[in-house]
């Protein structure tokens, strides 16, 4: 009988077993398995009612990791993380997020301390330790919250895991220093910084004037012109401050031109005017917007890059950390604006065609038509229906205009131009040549429609490709005139890193572009909410 009850038993295990099957499998959770931290010295307890408090899961985790035991008995290394939070503002960071104050005036009675405070010590110097290392590696904000054309990577960084390195290591203060960013621009920018909080606090009223001013001129307004080249100096106080637009005033304009990006040619038009308006407060503001976007930016750009720098309307290609070479390029202008992210080179395409992309397709090509059906003998565009095949321009319909592709031919018209440089992305933009090459002589090169497009692109195909043999210049030239198109796979590994920032420093100058895409006052005030 009691046999029989286990059979029965059994079955309907088996029965209902079975049954789901079918069914979505239930995730058991895994608990992560933490690094065991050993506190050195004495420890106290943690107060784990303080310790919720906080909110903070990560904050949770890691005191779980030491049995709820404090873990910050070394002077040392306290001393260590209180110096970094205090001098966190050379990192355009605020000492007040890490509540350095609190913390001093903890460290400051240590020794005096019960077992309950030095405990709630060492719970603020963690949560304070985590926000720092969080915001130097990822940054204070989010790009991805309120960006739409940002395609980086976030840089993923285990806070606890870099905090048990720190503890165990044998110096704390390199272990800091290795989460911070390491590129050179990341480096200026903070010397720059360090430049603009050696200014004066300025008072000046913003200039105006009505016409452009050239050498020998003489106008009121160049009293303040000159007032502002002494104050970032450019000239010296002994120069004189009369209305005259004098041959020393010139060449001081130059050098403030340059370093701004502006056309050195002295004259002060509205963009230098412009320049020269924007003060100490809103500079440094500019300088702080940049050292936040750089934590966003890749942490690792690789041993061979091309970086584009957006504002700056320049390509470097970079190998070992030596500069290879520098090309022109223009950016998309401000409506369409060339996307942020980071890839890597694929192939080069010479004498590419061209897919219209959506964008582009929706308010230029389709209207184009619409209003003259010419326009695709024009621009050498052939249309085609979602079975492939070519449309004519006479039976090409309004109706359908959305769910044709368009691709324009190669050849000297393509807006590609004769060469063009792929890498997966989302947005559908690469690098290419263009059939408008006088623009690369314009100051401002806000043009495109977000792709990049690179002046003098064979020297950039020949270097890339690092083909000597079967791709020198005469074959790349000799390919070119054939009129077929050709997609070349670059062997080597080449990232590419489509980048934004408007400030830096260089040779103890700060360098300034201007913000074609209205990015750093909006994201200073975010930083600042």
């Amino acid at each position: 009988m009691i046999m029989n009850k286990i059979l029965i038993f059994l079955l309907v295990f088996i029965f209902f077993s079975c049954g789901k099957e079918s069914k979505k499998k239930q995730v058991i959770p895994v608990r992560v398995s933490i690094p065991m931290i050993q506190p050195e010295g004495k420890s106290v307890a943690i107060d784990t009612v303080l310790l919720n408090s906080y909110g903070s899961k990560i904050l949770k985790e890691f005191y779980l990791s030491s049995g709820f035991k404090s873990v910050w008995q070394s002077n040392k290394d306290r001393k260590i993380i209180l110096k970094q939070l205090l001098n966190s503002e050379e990192e355009g960071l605020n000492p007040d997020d890490y509540y350095v104050h609190k913390l001093q005036k903890f460290e400051k009675k240590y020794a005096s301390l019960d077992d309950k405070n030095r405990g709630n010590y060492d719970i603020l110097l963690t949560r304070s330790l985590q926000k720092y290392i969080s915001h130097l590696s990822n940054g204070q904000l989010n790009p991805r919250n309120f960006y739409k054309d940002w395609d980086l990577k976030e840089n993923v960084l285990d806070i606890n895991q870099a905090i048990v390195v720190m503890l165990k290591s044998d110096s704390l203060q390199y272990k800091i220093e290795q989460l911070k960013p390491n590129h050179i621009v990341y480096k200026s920018l903070k010397k720059a910084l360090k430049i603009i909080n050696s200014f004066p606090k300025d008072d000046f009223k913003a200039i105006e004037i009505t016409n452009k001013i050239v050498l020998n001129d003489t106008n009121p307004s160049l009293i303040d012109i000159k007032k502002r080249l002494i104050y970032w100096k450019e000239m010296k106080p002994k120069d004189g401050l009369s209305s005259i637009y004098d041959s020393i005033t010139n060449e001081a304009m130059k050098k403030f031109q340059i370093r701004h990006g502006l056309a050195a040619d002295g004259v002060i038009g509205k963009g230098t005017i412009a320049a020269l308006n924007f003060s100490k407060r809103k500079r440094k503001e500019q300088i702080l917007a940049n050292l936040e976007r750089w934590r966003w930016f890749p942490k690792e750009m690789g041993n061979e890059y091309v970086i584009v720098n957006i504002p700056d309307y320049k390509l470097i290609l970079v190998k070992n950390n030596d500069t290879m070479r520098t090309h022109k390029v223009i950016v998309g202008r401000d409506k369409r604006p060339t996307p942020v992210l980071s890839s890597r080179l694929s192939n080069v395409i010479l004498n590419p065609t061209w897919t219209v992309p959506p964008t582009i397709l929706r308010e230029d090509v389709i209207p184009s038509i619409s209003r003259n059906r010419n326009y695709l003998a024009q621009t050498n565009m052939k249309v085609y229906d979602s079975n492939g095949n070519e449309v004519s321009a006479n039976n090409w319909k309004l109706s359908n205009a959305k769910g044709y592709r368009y691709v324009q031919t190669p050849g000297t018209f393509n807006s590609l131009g004769m060469v063009k440089f792929s890498f997966p992305n989302r947005f559908s933009i690469y690098l290419h040549n263009t059939n408008h090459r006088d623009f690369f002589g314009k100051q401002k090169r806000s043009l495109s429609s977000g792709c990049v497009r690179v002046e003098n692109p064979l020297k950039l195909a020949k270097y890339l490709l690092a083909d000597e043999a079967n791709w020198n210049i005469e074959k790349i030239t000799e390919t070119l005139q054939n009129g077929k198109t050709k997609a070349i796979k670059i062997n080597n590994e080449v990232n590419v890193h489509i980048l934004y920032w408007t400030a830096w420093s260089e040779n103890n100058s700060l360098i300034f572009r201007d913000d074609i895409y209205n990015l750093d006052a909006d994201l200073y005030q975010k930083l600042r909410r």
